[in-house]
């Protein structure tokens, strides 16, 4: 698939505020960068705020990296006067001096989950980069970075916002600014038919369009289903709710001893996790494996995968475990895990933040080999919908449409 018939196709730009970091929107812009670089796009990411010196997933060496503020050690600007409290900011004021760059900035809600990253001296990075781009097009990856392309992207270039996570999740405040600001853009792109379906009702005569991430690759090696071993993955952060799941786990410590629970991810919440394992004496049942390169390699190992999220955009991991022909016990949470499951046919979905369901659809899993095997084979066919050669050509469809360059097939 060609990108254009031109022999030098419109610039897309992914704007990130980490590039160099183990989240999932970057492994899935890394995914939609590499698909669209190799189908002959020129693309580049953009990093607000670079904090490591490697990057943590595989992009095409085709792909710039364009990194705005550099926060590394050794690569950051001298220390900041001493002073930096209210008092100091109103006397930096009075005497009629700046207030302090890294001060809380003022175009963000405070209810966006980064908003303690946009300080004045980020907002002005950005607007000044913003306020740059005369072509091509700029997709902003989230709620934060959206409304400041609203604001300053205004000379020429063609803006899609990307929702990561579903709308009503986001607090009140950043629901309000959404409404506010997102009518500015060409197209929201979201991850689930229910987002869409919200998006479309709340911004009336804007564009949005559904379309999923898609799994790095369907080419894995499946599950054979007799390891006694489930498998999570995600941030040790309350949202992933691993201090739901590890309770569950207690009710099956006793009658499946010989399983393991191996959780994979890094996060503020290790200590907490720890604690809660030691409390439950779940100390040679239960793992906290720590950030994995190799994942796909332990999801091989696997025999079921679970998700105890309280909320979701769409579960990536999830899939990628099923493309290892692996069934899913998860939380019914919003959303994500219903527009991808099928109750009782690739997993087994039951009601949000409830421990003991969650230990009852494990177990059921746990006791029956043959279900596993049968469900795990519906859980790859699923899979298949979201690789890159069903997603990828959606956003190839969509930033042709928009850059009129050839092709104008719709993305729904």
């Amino acid at each position: 698939m060609t990108a254009s018939n031109s022999s030098q196709p419109p610039r897309i730009r992914y704007l990130l505020m980490h590039a160099y970091g183990r989240g999932g929107t970057i492994r899935t812009v890394f995914n939609q960068a590499n698909s669209l670089v190799a189908a002959g796009w020129d693309v580049e990411i953009v990093c607000a705020l670079r904090n490591r010196d490697e990057l943590q997933f595989p992009l095409d060496e085709r792909v710039p990296v364009t990194t705005l503020l550099d926060v590394r050690e050794g690569h950051r600007r001298e220390p900041p006067p001493p002073g930096r409290g209210f008092g100091a900011r109103l006397r930096r004021v009075l005497r009629g001096r700046p207030a302090d760059p890294d001060g809380p900035g003022t175009e963000i809600p405070v209810g966006e989950f980064g908003s303690r990253y946009f300080t004045r001296r980020v907002e002005r990075a950005l607007g000044d980069y913003l306020r740059s781009l005369t072509d091509g097009v700029l997709v902003t990856t989230r709620p934060a970075l959206n409304f400041l392309s609203a604001a300053h992207a205004v000379n020429g270039v063609v803006r899609v916002a990307q929702e990561h996570m579903n709308h009503g999740t986001h607090k009140p405040d950043v629901q309000r600014r959404i409404v506010e600001t997102y009518g500015a853009f060409a197209t929201i792109a979201v991850l689930t038919e229910r987002d869409r379906a919200e998006y479309a009702r709340l911004l009336p005569g804007t564009r949005v369009v559904r379309i999923p991430n898609a799994v790095h690759s369907l080419d894995q090696v499946p599950s054979h289903h007799g390891a006694r071993i489930v498998v999570a993955a995600g941030r040790l952060f309350p949202q992933k709710g691993f201090d739901l799941l590890i309770p569950a786990w207690a009710k099956l410590a006793e009658t499946h001893p010989d399983w393991q629970l191996r959780i994979y991810g890094t996060g503020e919440k290790k200590a907490q996790l720890r604690a809660l394992i030691e409390e439950h004496h779940l100390y040679n049942h239960v793992f906290l494996m720590g950030h994995s390169e190799r994942l796909d390699d332990e999801l091989a190992k696997a025999s079921v995968y679970v998700l105890s999220s309280r909320f979701e955009g769409l579960p990536m991991v999830m899939i990628e475990a099923m493309a290892h022909a692996l069934p899913v016990v998860s939380f019914d949470c919003p959303t994500g895990p219903s527009d991808v499951l099928t109750h009782g046919v690739d997993g087994l979905l039951v009601p949000e933040q409830d421990p003991d369901a969650l230990a009852d659809a494990l177990s059921r899993l746990m006791s029956d080999r043959e279900l596993r095997a049968e469900m795990g084979t519906a859980a790859l066919l699923t899979a298949a919908a979201y690789g890159p050669d069903a997603v990828h050509p959606r956003w190839e469809a969509l930033f042709a449409e928009l850059t009129g360059t050839g092709r104008t097939s719709p993305a729904n």
